[in-house]
């Protein structure tokens, strides 16, 4: 497995993470505790030596999963984890509990995920989504403590906008941001990644793969499960869905010339545009994980970029990725 660094941080990483979240959180069938822990077993012989949690999924049950599992490799592999939801005492926290980035809460949860995850300092800490109500230095600042007491080693950002990013580094160099990118939605292409160039962070594309879409195995007649998320996404609707195929007749076509899926098309894309750029697409399937480390060794040269930019310029994806009622938690 290629190896690549988070920007200017000396955080090396392979160059393909995996996201930890559907293993045991989101839609059913949620995986089997034992065949997922022998599934990242398997992940970690095969290179991947970074993975994606975060408090907030199960509530917790994710970080407890992935920290029993990666045990035996501590100190071989990068364990990235989250904080900024509100917690009830009872439940935990949860996505539609609303935001909390109080570095009180802050510290708490850095407390609570060592002993999740099983490890001696979080390796890279994301604020989860952006607080309105927490200034972002005092956010940073809280980090920063927490990198200075030994249990915190990286600070990062999720689908923060590029006010957000530049105030934060000001206070504590942020390594990496993550944020929704793929072949189907370039935003990040406009503000965000080009101060992630200047200010040397890294970058980390969730749903790299259009939450399954852009595997080519999705189409109009797909049902989902009734909580799936994607049941609530205006993108995912069958009249999106139909519309967007030629997304995936393209990557089809170079598919064939390359001798490669759609998916792998669509990571080899992303790997193309930035060597600070590490993509955590989910799996939790062998052959998908197989079929997606595939992915780095697809080369796309100059020319193949070029005709893909060309191609995209003449599509318009349908629907938006969110619905209306979850937009204020991206991109602030």
């Amino acid at each position: 497995m290629q190896k690549r660094v988070l920007g200017n941080s000396g955080l090396e990483v392979s160059a393909l993470g995996l996201g930890c979240m559907r293993m045991s959180f989101g839609d059913s069938p949620i995986g089997d505790k034992q065949e997922m822990i022998s599934f990242l077993h398997a992940a970690v012989e095969r290179g991947i030596t970074f993975f994606d949690t975060a408090e907030v999924y199960g509530p917790f049950t994710n970080e407890e999963l992935v920290g029993e599992a990666l045990e035996p490799f501590r100190g071989k592999v990068t364990i990235a984890t989250k904080f900024g939801f509100r917690h009830n005492a009872e439940n935990g926290p949860a996505p539609g509990s609303g935001l909390d980035s109080r570095p009180e809460q802050i510290k708490r949860v850095a407390d609570a995920s060592l002993k999740r995850l099983r490890v001696e300092a979080i390796d890279l800490f994301y604020q989860h989504r952006v607080d309105p109500d927490v200034p972002i230095e005092e956010v940073a600042g809280a980090v920063k403590d927490l990198i200075q007491a030994g249990k915190v080693r990286h600070f990062g950002l999720s689908e923060a906008g590029e006010a957000i990013i530049r105030r934060a580094h000001a206070v504590q160099p942020v390594t990496a941001l993550q944020s929704e990118y793929s072949i189907w939605w370039r935003n990040p292409e406009a503000d965000v990644l080009p101060v992630c160039q200047e200010l040397g962070i890294g970058f980390v594309p969730f749903s790299p793969l259009g939450r399954g879409y852009l595997t080519g195995k999705i189409d109009e007649n797909t049902t989902f499960a009734s909580n799936d998320i994607r049941n609530t996404s205006p993108r995912y609707t069958p009249e999106a869905r139909k519309a967007n195929q030629v997304v995936i007749d393209l990557l089809s076509r170079i598919g064939e010339q390359k001798g490669a899926t759609p998916a792998q098309i669509a990571l080899a894309w992303l790997l193309a545009q930035k060597p600070w750029i590490v993509p955590i697409p989910g799996s939790r399937k062998l052959e998908r994980l197989d079929e997606n480390i595939g992915a780095v060794n697809v080369e796309l040269s100059t020319g193949d970029l070029s005709d893909i930019n060309d191609a995209l310029s003449h599509i318009t994806i349908q629907g938006d990725r969110y619905a209306a009622n979850q937009q204020r938690l991206v991109n602030r």
